[in-house]
């Protein structure tokens, strides 16, 4: 193992919680991330889900993991005494970073799922979560031809081309001083009391999402002159970017990234 220090701490230090106060005033608790107003506007980003080249198949990721368990290739996950496969539902979901799967796979957007299943593409009064596309499941469970968007992060790809963007748009390009915040959730240290907070530039924003402490992109990433604030909440299959229009009609016109306008949640 390198003893060399992780470039994080030197284009990102750790900076005091206060960094937030703002947040927490213009948004309230951030224990899941804060989760702020449009500023003036505001849109969704949403996370990539991935579909087999084989199509959807009318296995579930539930009943092929019942499958191997009872062939014994596989042994069920047992917590407490408590057989947590007895007790609940395979979905096929995950948590944290993703990323293009690779040959055999490609993206399966939104819109496409909605207009096959007949599902909104995010259900009204709802945010994007794992309550939308019921239609697309068996039984709760996703098919295992689909990998379906993670929870509480972005996917490489997206990540990284909403930084270009935030990039493009931002007056100080590259230079625009920034902060992110990652939620005690990620950290798996509960400590609520001393925020984990790092600053620097948006143009080495990238390395963010290989915070060698998480799995996951940041919480919250924003400018320090609060033109704009992206917040990936921990429970949630989007990111909400508030900011000016300019940047919220690039986010909905980009070809690579897939964006909606949820007036209930604006």
């Amino acid at each position: 193992m390198s003893d060399e220090p992780h470039p994080m701490s030197g284009l990102w230090p750790l900076v005091p919680s206060g960094a937030t106060g703002w947040l927490l005033d213009l948004c309230g608790d951030g224990l899941t991330g804060f989760m702020p107003p449009a500023m003036p506007d505001a849109v969704w980003v949403l996370n990539a889900m991935y579909e087999h080249e084989r199509g959807p198949a009318d296995v579930s990721y539930h009943e092929y993991r019942q499958a191997r368990i009872a062939d014994g290739s596989t042994q069920p996950d047992v917590v407490g005494g408590i057989d947590l496969d007895a007790v609940g539902i395979s979905t096929g979901g995950g948590l944290g970073r993703a990323r293009h799967p690779g040959p055999g796979w490609r993206r399966l957007r939104w819109t496409e799922l909605a207009r096959r299943t007949g599902d909104p593409v995010v259900p009204d009064g709802l945010m994007p979560s794992h309550r939308c596309f019921p239609s697309a499941k068996k039984e709760g469970s996703w098919p295992l031809g689909i990998i379906p968007p993670t929870e509480g992060s972005l996917d490489r790809e997206t990540w990284s081309r909403l930084v270009a963007l935030l990039t493009q748009y931002s007056p100080a390009g590259p230079d625009t001083r920034c902060s992110a915040y990652y939620n005690p959730m990620l950290l798996g240290t509960f400590d609520f009391e001393n925020l984990h907070v790092r600053a620097g530039r948006l143009g080495d924003a990238q390395i963010l999402y290989d915070q060698p402490e998480v799995d996951f992109s940041p919480s919250n990433l924003w400018a320090d002159d609060r033109s704009w604030v992206v917040c990936t909440d921990y429970d949630l299959w989007g990111t909400k970017v508030a900011g000016p229009p300019a940047l919220v009609d690039a986010l909905l016109n980009d070809s690579e990234i897939e964006a909606v306008r949820l007036p209930w949640a604006h």
